[in-house]
């Protein structure tokens, strides 16, 4: 899942950016509002982390230019500004949460996890097709009520590409976009090798092969 963090403070931002890709986020960071809004109209995300306090065009502007274009992404608001106001103007403008600093990665994971459920329109923490579920917050797999599978990162962040989307076929390009942020490097058979390790783990029906397309995991009977 592909995560686009807009935040000026370099120690914040590396902090944030390291913490993301620990969680088996592709994460890419930006410094200014502007930038924002351009990267973000040339490149899929799944959810923004936006600060406010940007120099030029500040966090409430990127975020009332994205709502007034018709971009739903979902987006966090994380800021120093805790005032009544500020969150008030934030929710009110289409932010879907607001994150006071300083705040502890795992209640802002948490939080990520719950907006994306949100906008996918899951009530259940858990992701699954019927066949094979998994648990964002644990990264762990099961097949059939089967034993958990632990993940590693990347396999974690392939299989749950498939699971939002149960029934859309995803190729190679759409799957590193989604495992790899900016600079990461990409060995030409990553894909593949993250498909064949998650088969091994959940079995060799849990992922099914479109010839010359790409991949996904079946819709729900």
């Amino acid at each position: 899942m592909r995560v686009l963090l807009v935040e000026d403070d370099p120690m914040i931002g590396d902090a944030i950016q390291g913490a993301l890709r620990d969680a088996s986020y592709a994460a890419d960071w930006v410094k200014d509002g502007q930038t924002a809004l351009t990267t973000l109209g040339c490149q899929h995300y799944d959810l923004v982390l936006l600060d406010l306090g940007l120099p030029g065009k500040d966090g409430l502007e990127v975020l009332a230019s994205l709502r007034a274009r018709g971009d739903p992404i979902p987006l966090l608001i994380i800021t120093a500004r805790d005032g009544l106001d500020d969150r008030l103007r934030g929710l009110d403008g289409g932010a879907d949460d607001y994150v006071s600093k300083p705040f502890q990665m795992a209640e802002l994971l948490a939080r990520m996890r719950a907006v994306l459920r949100r906008k996918a329109g899951a009530a259940a923490p858990v992701l699954g097709n019927g066949v094979v579920s998994l648990d964002p917050a644990t990264k762990e797999a099961r097949v059939h009520g089967g034993a958990p599978q632990r993940l590693s990162s990347r396999e974690f962040a392939l299989l749950q590409a498939l699971l939002i989307r149960p029934g859309a076929i995803l190729s190679r390009s759409d799957l590193e976009d989604r495992i790899y942020g900016w600079g990461e490097e990409v060995e030409s058979n990553a894909v593949e090798y993250l498909i064949h390790a998650l088969r091994r783990k959940l079995g060799s029906e849990a992922i099914k092969n479109v010839r010359g397309i790409g991949w996904m995991v079946s819709k729900p009977a």
